[in-house]
């Protein structure tokens, strides 16, 4: 594989702590500052990580009730028979090992008159700058019949962990025949391209595994992102086993109804489709303890687009999928590049320092089948969009259809090369490359 830039694998276009303390006796200042940042994801842990290792006397802590963090983002390659479940799975020990004060529960709740986070089973923490990162929360309850107890039967998958090995268990016991349903969520919600890479990396393991079985999306939208090279793919690969079907004047695709006791999958048009595994994937808002905190305005939380400062409280910092970016997505990129901006900002406040220019970059590649992956992203920075003041995209960037086999594979190896230098970054550690023999990996 070709030198990939590290700085434009992991959207690094913010000026980093390193570049806005002036000496170390700044550094020391700070160091009788405290951070607590709620959720070791993308966002939270790349905070965690980057302040510790500008600022090592600073007091971090990360909140965060798993020990072992399973990605979200590349589930699907688990899900397709690509990656391995612990490829995807990773620990805290490197965090610990820099010095942060990782905190394995749950944090209850945001008391900002004391400054403090509540955790269940422990003490609380006092902050003098808090970061929010909870990711998402599902909507249970917004589909008839879709409870949480009606995941085990029939998983989302849109969180990692157990419920991205439910649905890959559910397709490993489905028999040879059986139909797939994917049940695609409403705007805005984590990882646009998400379930159309996942229809694709279906498909592969249905041909390989289970050639007589079939995939129907059901989708309450008609356009998604990246359509052209995902419908492209659908026609070259799968043009046998996808039918997308899409939100129309006539038809709307989107679920009403669920039985999780007969897998029947009913749309608000009145179609029933009966579902061997059904893989619903509902609408979303910002984590729990955001919605509580008062952090949220319509499920999600709105920021000023410099900082990723609340508009709603103060001196806490929310970013990653629970903010309200704009038209920046909610991906695991996304998230790391502006968790850089925020250390950058934080350490700029705390030793009186000028803060950096606001700038942000997203990818997001989406694997179409072995060796075969695209891409989309731009840069980001703030400025008027729609009458409004937001993080504005410029230079954008988006796989064409008819590419070479060629251009596609390389793209294939760029998102491996992303993952793993993301990974060892946010979770502090050496990356393990491992490797993958024709793009695919048990």
């Amino acid at each position: 594989m070709h030198e990939i830039d590290r700085r434009q694998l992991t959207g690094g276009l913010v000026a980093l702590s390193l570049g806005v303390i002036a000496n170390r006796s700044q550094l020391r200042a700070a160091a009788r500052a405290r951070v607590v940042i709620i959720g070791g994801g993308p966002g939270g842990a790349t905070v965690a990580v980057t302040l510790k290792r500008a600022a090592p006397d600073l007091a971090v802590t990360l909140i965060e009730p798993q020990r072992h963090y399973t990605t979200c983002f590349y589930s699907n390659h688990f899900i397709g028979g690509f990656l391995s479940f612990d490829r995807i799975t990773h620990g805290y020990a490197g965090l610990t090992a820099l010095g942060i004060d990782v905190i394995h529960e749950k944090a209850t709740a945001i008391d900002a008159a004391k400054r403090e986070v509540r955790i269940a089973r422990a003490a609380p923490a006092g902050y003098d700058k808090l970061v929010v990162a909870p990711g998402i929360a599902i909507k249970y309850g917004a589909i008839e019949g879709y409870t949480e107890a009606a995941s085990y039967f029939m998983p989302h998958a849109w969180t990692g962990g157990r419920q991205t090995r439910l649905l890959r268990e559910r397709l490993d016991d489905m028999k040879n025949g059986g139909l797939v349903v994917i049940a695609a969520p409403r705007n805005p919600y984590r990882c646009p391209p998400g379930p159309y890479e996942r229809a694709c990396l279906i498909a592969d393991y249905l041909k390989r595994e289970k050639p007589r079985s079939k995939l129907i999306v059901l989708d309450p939208k008609m356009a998604f992102s990246k359509q052209a090279v995902f419908e492209e793919a659908i026609e070259k690969y799968y043009k046998d086993v996808i039918e997308l079907r899409l939100t129309n004047d006539l038809d709307d695709m989107s679920v009403a109804r669920v039985d999780p006791k007969t897998g029947e999958v009913v749309t608000k048009s009145g179609e029933t489709f009966k579902a061997a595994v059904a893989n619903i994937i509902p609408d979303q808002t910002a984590g729990t303890i955001a919605l509580d905190s008062g952090l949220a305005e319509g499920g999600w939380c709105p920021v000023h687009p410099e900082t990723f400062l609340s508009t709603k409280v103060n001196d806490v910092y929310v970013l990653g999928d629970a903010a309200i970016a704009a038209d920046m997505p909610k991906s695991a990129f996304s998230a790391a590049s502006q968790a850089r901006g925020v250390a950058a900002n934080i350490l700029a406040d705390l030793t009186g320092a000028e803060r950096p220019s606001a700038a942000y970059r997203n990818t997001c590649w989406s694997m179409l089948a072995p060796n075969d992956s695209v891409k989309i992203g731009a840069d980001y920075a703030p400025g008027e969009l729609k009458g409004k003041h937001a993080l504005v995209p410029k230079d954008a960037f988006i796989s064409k259809t008819g590419e070479s086999a060629e251009l596609r594979k390389e793209t294939y190896e760029e998102s491996l090369a992303w993952y793993e230098t993301l990974t060892e970054d946010m979770f502090a550690k050496s990356a393990s490359a491992g490797r993958v023999s024709n793009g695919r990996r048990g």
